[in-house]
């Protein structure tokens, strides 16, 4: 039974002689592959990635040499269109905002009223250039009549510069205290005379200044759809033309608010002129206002109007115009615009000014925050330092 078992023990043996063969060698096949084949392999890669280093090494030193300054010069003025690209669309995108914001506001305020609901979606708002108001009293008739003489359009001149140019200019004011007097009678025959006056719903008082600021721009955004609204003072002399180029420069910009920026000390004595009765809120005593705008001419854009506008009764009055409309800015993204061309001085200031080619925007007395004794020396202003009658109807904005 040994010898059997034995016997049949080796022929399986002789039998796996020839795969084990087998198998050796294809193990002795794959050792080698591994451990000669693979850095042959490496090389390669490694030799193809240093030829392609060197090829866009050379390629970027060709573009380097060959490019001219005429090219970086195009690729400064793409830069340049697509930031103005994209202020026009923060700006339209502010705008579309604000519409829906005022007409959300309109809607509030009409209720359930279908009538009035009914008006006021058929009023068709009229589209202008620049709004421009001259706050004026019912005392100022002397000071109306020197502008009309001197830097306002008279007549179908100014309604022609509405219709052409896009300016639209009024005199603005409100009502007497006392309903139909004497007053209000006097400035619907002026305004029959002119039809230049825009009514204001405010009862006019040196004190209400702020109030009326605030209905001016909210009154003025419901009739027109203007780019800027101006509020001038009727002791200030204007060139229309500077104005309106000015402006044009900021067209595309969003919330921009534009004048003589300043701040003035914050007057705790309530003896003095500009007196503020909520000083406290302003600091410790001696303090100085935040920057703001100077009275007698600023600009604001659509979108700043109408924001105005929407929030009308929230909005603090403060005892001086200007100030108050600083504040109502602050803690907005708005952007100051510094424009020292609106507050030159009278001649001799102005007239040296216009002498060397950069003509003012608007010419007043500091000491007198406007034109002193106006209604008699406007016109010695307007001859000196005016840009010319054809100015306005010759600038391109």
């Amino acid at each position: 039974m040994k010898a059997r078992s034995t016997g049949s023990e080796r022929k399986v043996c002789l039998r796996w002689i020839p795969i084990l063969c087998i198998m050796s060698f294809g193990f002795g096949m794959l050792f080698t592959d591994k451990f000669w084949a693979n850095p042959d392999v490496n090389n390669q890669i490694i030799s193809k990635r240093r030829r392609q280093e060197q090829e866009l090494q050379i390629i970027s030193e060709n573009c380097a040499t060959k490019r001219k300054p005429e090219q970086d010069k195009d690729i400064i003025r793409e830069v340049t269109r697509t930031h103005e690209a994209i202020q026009s669309l923060d700006k339209t995108i502010s705008t579309l905002q604000m519409e829906l914001a005022a007409k959300r506001s309109l809607q509030e305020l009409l209720g359930m009223d279908r009538s009035l609901s009914i008006s006021a979606s058929s009023h068709v708002k009229k589209k202008a250039f620049v709004v421009i108001g001259i706050n004026t009293a019912f005392s100022s008739r002397k000071r109306r009549d020197s502008v009309r003489e001197t830097w306002m359009p008279q007549g179908e001149k100014l309604q022609q510069l509405e219709r052409e140019k896009g300016i639209v200019i009024r005199f603005m004011i409100g009502h007497s205290a006392t309903s139909n007097s004497i007053l209000d009678k006097a400035i619907d025959s002026e305004e029959a005379q002119h039809n230049d006056i825009l009514r204001l719903e405010h009862v006019e008082g040196y004190h209400e200044l702020s109030a009326k600021t605030k209905i001016f721009f909210s009154t003025a955004v419901a009739i027109w759809d203007a780019d800027f609204y101006v509020k001038v003072d009727d002791d200030v002399h204007v060139n229309l033309g500077m104005l309106a180029t000015t402006l044009a420069r900021h067209r595309s910009k969003p919330r921009t608010y534009i004048g003589c920026m300043k701040s003035g000390p914050v007057l705790s004595n309530q003896n003095v002129k500009y007196h503020e009765p909520e000083f406290w809120k302003f600091g410790e005593e001696g303090n100085k206002y935040f920057r703001h705008a100077t009275g007698q001419l600023y600009a604001i854009s659509k979108d700043l109007a109408t924001y105005i506008s929407i929030n009308q009764p929230i909005l603090h009055k403060y005892a001086n115009e200007d100030v108050s409309l600083g504040a109502w800015f602050i803690g907005l993204d708005v952007e100051h615009i510094d424009e020292r061309n609106m507050c030159c001085g009278t001649p001799p200031d102005c007239e040296w000014k216009a002498q060397a080619g950069n003509v003012c925007i608007a010419s007043f007395d500091w000491s007198c925050s406007g034109i002193c004794k106006s209604v008699e020396r406007i016109r010695d202003v307007h001859a000196k330092c005016g840009e010319g009658d054809g100015a306005v109807w010759n600038a391109f904005f």
